[in-house]
């Protein structure tokens, strides 16, 4: 059987689609859409069912994937490795959100990216979610960090951790808005109330009302900056309330340069996870960039 087109179909069974595992392949869709064909014909069975949207593997589709993708897996990893003494030090691609993956992730792959010439050369890039997925599944990123959890097999999530959202103000805003009259008058009381936040949108602070208060802000963003940490500087500044992750604010907190406005007894939190295309955890350096990171979250929960 050729390997080629066993490497076709596996990129699709996991993609879900023709048009996206051309992409990924560097081919275009009828060369995959022929492969496929091909493949069905030397089989005498059908491999996937065709929908509107993508495609589903059949019974037989999921146990030739079964069986054949971790054998490609392998030689592909032979054929990026290479057989020379020196290929031990790979390159590590890293995606996510800036803030975390400077504050958290980064910090952390240092440690062990030239562990006792084990390790690898590091590069990261920064962006939302629906941009490293899709990166990822392009083949620009090896591991990624997100906050969505992708669907279909393409891509592999593990939870990696979760954040603790805060409520924080410069001091001087206690004056007008504290604990007590929030738990009073809930997001009432916070409607006259300048809003500095990452989007105009206000995703953080819409989750941490419809959470907390059970309901939707009533203000507009007062400072809108694409950057956790700007949004930390301009709170602490005094611009307005913010919702900020509490490791990101945490030392802010602690000098008092910001005050936590309110501490309810469920305080939201976002999932973060770690992202792979499935299969490539069988590459050495990828896998343990991967381990080492769940390793590290156990700290930051």
């Amino acid at each position: 059987m050729d390997l080629a087109l066993l490497r076709t179909f596996v990129t699709v069974h996991r993609a879900g689609s023709f048009t996206r595992a051309a992409a990924l392949l560097g081919l275009s869709q009828p060369a995959v859409t022929s492969q496929i064909r091909t493949l069905e014909r030397q089989l005498g069975r059908p491999l996937f069912l065709r929908q509107a949207r993508g495609v589903t593997p059949t019974t037989i589709g999921d146990e030739l994937a079964h069986k054949a993708a971790p054998h490609l897996d392998a030689l592909v990893e032979i054929a990026e490795t290479g057989l020379d003494e020196d290929s031990s030090l790979r390159t590590l691609h890293l995606a996510g959100p800036p803030e975390f993956t400077a504050e958290r992730a980064l910090p952390a792959l240092t440690e062990v990216s030239g562990d006792a010439g084990q390790g690898f050369a590091l590069r990261a890039s920064f962006g939302n979610a629906e941009e490293t997925l899709e990166g990822l599944a392009a083949g620009h990123h090896d591991l990624a960090i997100t906050t969505a959890r992708p669907r279909g097999a393409l891509l592999t999530a593990t939870p990696l951790c979760d954040e603790e959202h805060v409520l924080v103000a410069a001091p001087r805003w206690t004056a007008c808005v504290g604990p007590g009259k929030l738990r009073r008058k809930g997001a009432h009381a916070l409607e006259n109330f300048p809003v500095v936040e990452v989007h105009e949108s206000l995703p953080l602070v819409s989750r941490y009302w419809a959470s907390v208060f059970d309901s939707r802000p009533a203000a507009s963003g007062t400072v809108v900056v694409p950057d956790l940490r700007a949004v930390l500087a301009c709170a602490a500044a005094g611009a307005g309330l913010a919702v900020l992750p509490r490791y990101l604010c945490a030392a802010a907190l602690e000098r008092g340069d910001v005050v936590a406005l309110l501490d309810p007894a469920v305080p939201p939190l976002r999932t973060y996870f770690l992202v792979v295309r499935t299969g490539t955890l069988a590459m050495p350096h990828i896998a343990r960039a991967h381990d080492w990171l769940l390793r590290a979250a156990v700290d930051w929960c």
